[in-house]
């Protein structure tokens, strides 16, 4: 962890991104980018605050891994695919690949959140927190929902018929 990155999630960077724009039309708003970066943004302030809640240093007495530690190290594994997926979903710009990366970050936000209500249940988290990280995960679909609707079908095809 860094201490001037607390989520350990690298910033959003638009000149990492390729634009996929045609030549001269760079200027242009893209709606779909603008609203991945608000999604990404939204989910760094809650990585950063399920790493606070999640204390996942071991204990020094613990010989194995308890299962709620395990659940532990899942949801933060989860919560960093979701990080990851939202960026890597601005890279192709393709629909398919939008849409694979969103029922990945649907799937795992789901997991998170619900899983937290498990940590809760075991007092491995305060309630308090388990019901404010909720509540900005409910946040993030609402953010999640103005994404994918800016999403526009292409002319790949998905080769697993999926998302067609």
């Amino acid at each position: 962890m860094h201490i001037d990155n607390l989520s350990d999630l690298p910033d959003w960077d638009d000149e990492r991104l390729p634009l996929d724009d045609e030549e001269g039309e760079e200027w242009k708003p893209n709606p779909t980018r603008e609203a991945c970066k608000a999604l990404y943004q939204k989910w760094k302030e809650i990585m950063l605050m399920l790493k606070g809640a999640l204390d996942t240093t071991k204990s020094e007495e613990a010989e194995s891994i308890s299962y709620t530690d395990d659940l532990k190290y899942m949801v933060l594994g989860d919560a960093y695919e979701v990080g990851v997926k939202i960026r890597s979903s601005e890279v192709g710009s393709m629909y398919v690949l939008r849409m694979e990366n969103a029922a990945i970050i649907r799937k795992n936000a789901q997991h998170v959140a619900s899983s937290l209500l498990t940590l809760g249940a075991e007092d491995e988290t305060e309630e308090q927190y388990v019901d404010l990280i909720r509540a900005e995960i409910d946040q993030f679909r609402e953010l999640f929902k103005i994404w994918i609707g800016t999403f526009e079908k292409d002319e790949y095809t998905d080769d697993w018929g999926l998302f067609v």
